[in-house]
């Protein structure tokens, strides 16, 4: 590694294991201060491994810098503590990596629960899995907290750091799921999923153009990636999800430090596969808008 990110703090949720970690791994990597941020604190089970302790072990053990900040994101005032514990662990923030989301119905118990959606109910059928008419509303704002809510505040509270400091790079994590009405996220597990994670990554793409056309000015560049193909994370196989040639989720982390070295003048307020990133001599995949 090149050292590219070296002097720089990182957060990144949702970091206990999949994309995640690995783009907490790859910001390490190239000399990143990471502050690993989820719920997970321990396994949720063998289909699921891993945790943000995990994470920042791996970092400190390859010689980086890490520390594990456990917050659930659909808490206001555990997203406040989130950048107030890595700004005092790491120094002042210039890389945010909103990267954290759920698929209700379909979450797993807590580790000695009985049941899904966090360990309240009964575990999900996934053959039943209700239609547009039976989805619960209060899936569909848990989607919105931490799909999009979480990651607005996250930017307001760390982008004045960023222009205090001189500027910085947030990347926020979407899905092809933005566009495709009436599938699941690859296609699978179906239309009722989507309603609540397709919207929620539609909007989060809007909110990333609406905030890079208002901070570009200051120097800090405001992207979202998407993958180009699907990637075999654990949990998307979890969700039962059924897909062709996977993607790698080391590429994907390699396309997130690249686009935190990208400032605004070369690039902001993109909507991005991350192939594009690795490949611009190539015809891309596809972009959904930029400003």
């Amino acid at each position: 590694m090149t050292g590219r990110l070296a002097g720089r703090n990182a957060i990144v949720t949702g970091a206990s294991r999949g994309l995640g970690a690995a783009i907490a791994l790859a910001l390490a990597a190239e000399g990143g201060r990471v502050a690993a941020v989820a719920r997970t604190e321990q396994a949720w089970s063998d289909r699921l491994p891993g945790t943000i302790h995990d994470t920042a072990r791996r970092i400190r053990d390859s010689g980086g810098t890490a520390v594990a900040v456990p917050a659930d994101l659909s808490v206001e005032p555990d997203v406040e503590r989130v950048v107030a514990e890595a700004a005092r662990a790491l120094g002042p923030i210039s890389i945010l990596i909103n990267n954290a989301a759920l698929t209700v119905p379909g979450r797993p118990p807590k580790p000695g629960g009985t049941g899904g959606a966090g360990g309240r109910g009964p575990a999900p059928n996934r053959a039943a899995a209700p239609g547009f008419a039976g989805f619960p509303v209060s899936g569909y704002r848990r989607h919105l907290e931490i799909g999009l809510l979480a990651p607005l505040r996250l930017m307001q509270l760390v982008i004045p750091q960023m222009i205090a400091g001189g500027g910085g790079s947030v990347v926020n994590v979407s899905s092809d799921a933005a566009f495709r009405p009436g599938q699941g996220p690859y296609p699978h597990p179906g239309p009722a999923v989507n309603l609540a994670y397709g919207g929620t990554k539609a909007a989060l793409q809007h909110l990333t153009m609406s905030v890079a056309c208002e901070v570009a000015a200051s120097a800090v560049a405001v992207n979202a990636l998407l993958p180009s193909r699907p990637i075999a994370t654990p949990g998307l196989l979890a969700l039962g999800s059924e897909f062709g040639p996977a993607g790698s989720a080391e590429d994907f982390a390699e396309a997130a430090v690249r686009l935190c070295l990208v400032g605004p003048a070369d690039g902001t307020g993109q909507i991005v596969y991350h192939e594009d990133v690795l490949h611009p001599d190539r015809p891309p995949r596809g972009w959904a808008g930029s400003v």
